[in-house]
């Protein structure tokens, strides 16, 4: 292949990137000041490992995250006068996970408009709740940068704070690492330790989480990213805690003298 039709082909499938990028905004009604933004949060880590130079949409992640966080910490305080600073947490971290995001993406089709390299493609990439909830959140950062934190929260309003309310009915539910380590108080002063192990090449990823209070071993979780598999650990790990406190009541019962 001559260097002349390489040039071709890079040039071919940027339009192609550039179009996607354009049907998105005009999906969700953002009319982007600075296109390569959003060209860069619609792009795995895959793709720009197989075409040097290409920005991938890991740190805008970082970015949307933490703008996601303050949004609906501000829905949840304005809404809920009376909620205590502990519920507010658990309502929040109920709405700010994995699976809301991947909801979430999906409902826009996000997974249609992302770029992705061979392998990834190959293996279902739009399709995954990690990689789609990571997207979202590139997004998210990309709406503040280019258009300000304003347009970022009706963004985020839009779609989120009707979940926010309703996880504000009935906080911390599915956060089970909030739940494990309240319930681990009741044992122990010891904090829950967390060991993640990463298996997999780099287009299908996995995560294997451990859960340890001290030197036990309390939960193992696996998942498609850290936080999935942490969650799933702890969850894991109130089952254990749960046992135990069966066993010990058992155990209190069968030493008791009997009348």
């Amino acid at each position: 292949m001559t260097e002349t039709s390489v040039e071709n082909d890079q040039a071919s499938e940027r339009n192609e990137r550039q179009i996607k990028a354009e049907q998105f905004c005009n999906k969700i009604g953002y009319e982007p000041k600075n296109p390569e933004l959003i060209l860069t949060a619609l792009t795995h880590r895959s793709y720009s490992a197989e075409n040097e130079g290409v920005q991938n949409n890991e740190r805008l992640e970082f970015l949307g995250d933490a703008v996601l966080d303050l949004v609906l910490s501000d829905i949840l305080f304005i809404a809920n006068k009376e909620m205590p600073e502990g519920e507010m947490a658990k309502a929040r971290s109920a709405v700010v996970n994995e699976d809301t995001l991947g909801q979430v993406a999906l409902e826009l089709e996000l997974g249609e408009f992302l770029s992705f390299g061979v392998g990834e493609t190959r293996s279902g990439g739009s399709k995954k709740k990690s990689i789609l909830a990571d997207a979202l959140e590139a997004v998210i950062a990309v709406l503040y940068l280019d258009l300000g934190y304003d347009y970022a929260k009706d963004f985020i309003y839009k779609y989120w704070k009707h979940r926010a309310q309703v996880s504000a009915s009935n906080p911390g539910i599915e956060d089970y690492k909030t739940r494990f380590q309240e319930a681990l108080v009741q044992y122990n002063s010891t904090k829950p330790k967390y060991i993640c192990d990463t298996n997999g090449p780099e287009h299908n990823r996995s995560f294997t989480a451990h859960l340890y209070s001290g030197d036990i071993e309390m939960g193992i979780g696996i998942g498609r990213s850290k936080k999935e598999a942490e969650q799933e650990a702890a969850k894991n790990g109130l089952d254990y805690l749960e046992e135990m406190a069966v066993r010990f009541a058992e155990e209190i019962a069968g030493a008791r003298p009997r009348s």
